[in-house]
């Protein structure tokens, strides 16, 4: 099939390309099914916000900060990098979008050789197994007939009213990422980890960032340990964070804010990055036709097997639980599982999030506040980052790693990392929860030294000696 073709009836329904959407794609082909895949961007559209938008440019965005601060932080420019000379970002972008389209080909690739029907249109359901695909330019809706459909359609931004995007000086985090020139004053409304993320890589590389954000600390979802240590650091790197404050809106001087009393003052702003939340994308899919209702937040009921109805299934930022792209791969498999008829259930209990920001931020599992509020009784491993020989040879010593034990049954039942690489570390704590790993097994493996990782290894080691 080439993409655009579109048959009346359709066996497997995937509606939405991002992670949960290309990933049900090719596990349901994989099985034999006949794959339609739906996006509104058609084969534009492949990767979704994760690929094209959000994720990897984000990450390419801080890589390139964090390169321009370290090496200004180690040799005062002597590597290369001026802090006088303001960075490229035409140039930037331009590797940026390369890459992007790389990653982006190498999905559609994949889909193409497993045979996936690529169409550009926005599906909409009429009735059990039925629906219609308005498809771009002047061609006519499609009705269809499907035997299984997956709900992947991902998210879209919240907006607030005071601040509507305008893609000129207000803007959404994927606005913001693809600006060509870097805003000498840059307002983040929202300290979460979008904003964090993103108002700290401006600010490496050489912005004025202030961060407004209506909670009493930054990172509110986040534990105590991630929401210290990086507020820390934001102090240090020059970032003005303004809890319990919100916006109110503009003036022609700036960002007008408000804190908890009432009192306004204007913020001089030359760029705004709004990044208050994304809310599932459900509300045109006509879910009533199918017996679906969503919460009043948008979000689609489900089984452990991921399905909403008979013959659909929905996972990803559409379904209860941290929109991660990495959960929304996981339930497509489990979907397409129970759509074909298999035996499937979610059953992990470690899902691991991460928030690059500096320091890093992973947590798994349970963690000590959520533990005394389930009634648990744990124990709390914890280590300061600024004991590992590696980490004083990065320059990066702020976090600590703290490793949640069951006291009834020994085993790693959680934890949190806050520190250079956690993103990365965080995968073993990961497999340890997963496992039921008791601390001695961590503590026991031999990790390679000198290296981060061994700051697992000691931390599950204070569990036998508290003296490490």
């Amino acid at each position: 099939m080439v993409v655009g073709e579109m048959p009346e009836g359709l066996d497997f329904l995937v509606i939405g390309g991002g992670p949960g959407g290309y990933t049900a794609a090719l596990e349901a082909a994989a099985r034999g099914r006949s794959v339609t895949l739906v996006d509104r961007a058609g084969a534009d559209g492949i990767g979704g916000t994760c690929l094209l938008e959000g994720c990897i440019p984000s990450k390419a965005l801080i890589e390139v900060a964090d390169l321009r601060h370290r090496s200004l932080d180690f040799a005062g420019g002597a590597l290369g990098f001026d802090s006088a000379v303001p960075p490229d970002l035409t140039r930037f972008q331009e590797w940026k979008n390369g890459m992007v389209a790389r990653l982006s080909s190498g999905v559609r690739s994949r889909l193409t050789k497993a045979g996936v029907t690529i169409v550009a249109g926005s599906f909409t359901f009429t009735g059990p197994q039925r629906g219609v695909i308005e498809l771009d330019g002047d061609a006519p809706p499609q009705h269809v007939e499907f035997e299984g459909a997956v709900i992947a359609v991902g998210s879209t931004v919240t907006q607030i009213p005071p601040l509507p995007f305008d893609g000129e000086t207000v803007f959404d985090a994927a606005g913001i990422l693809d600006v060509s020139e870097l805003p000498e004053r840059l307002v983040v409304v929202g300290g979460g980890y979008i904003g964090m993320e993103i108002g700290t890589a401006h600010r490496k590389l050489g912005s004025d960032v202030t961060v407004v954000e209506a909670a009493e600390t930054i990172l509110p979802e986040m534990p105590q340990a991630a929401q210290k240590h990086v507020a820390r650091r934001a102090s240090k790197l020059g970032i003005e964070v303004l809890t319990g404050h919100t916006a109110q809106g503009r003036d022609a001087d700036g960002i007008v804010i408000a804190d908890d009393s009432g009192a306004t003052r204007t913020l001089p702003a030359d760029a705004v990055l709004v990044a208050v939340g994304r809310r599932p994308a459900t509300r045109d899919l006509g879910l009533a036709a199918v017996g679906i209702t969503a919460d009043p937040a948008g979000l689609i009921p489900v089984g452990p097997d991921g399905l909403a109805a008979p013959g659909i299934a929905a996972v990803g930022d559409v379904v209860a639980g941290p929109a991660l792209a990495h959960k929304a791969i996981a339930e497509a498999r489990v979907a397409v599982d129970a759509l074909c008829g298999r035996p499937a259930a979610m059953v992990s209990t470690a899902i691991p999030l991460v928030v690059f920001s500096d320091p890093e931020v992973a947590v798994v599992g349970v963690t000590e506040s959520a533990a005394q509020q389930e009634g648990m009784s744990v124990s709390v491993l914890r280590m300061p980052i600024g004991a590992s020989g590696r980490a004083a040879t990065m320059g990066s010593t702020d976090g600590v790693a703290e490793i949640v034990v069951d006291v009834d049954t020994d085993a790693v039942v959680g934890g949190v990392l806050v520190g250079p690489h956690a993103s990365e570390l965080i995968g073993e704590l990961t497999l340890a929860v997963e496992m039921a790993a008791a601390p001695a097994d961590l503590a026991l493996t031999i990790h390679p030294h000198p290296t981060l990782s061994e700051m697992l290894q000691d931390t599950a080691g204070l569990a036998s000696d508290p003296t490490i």
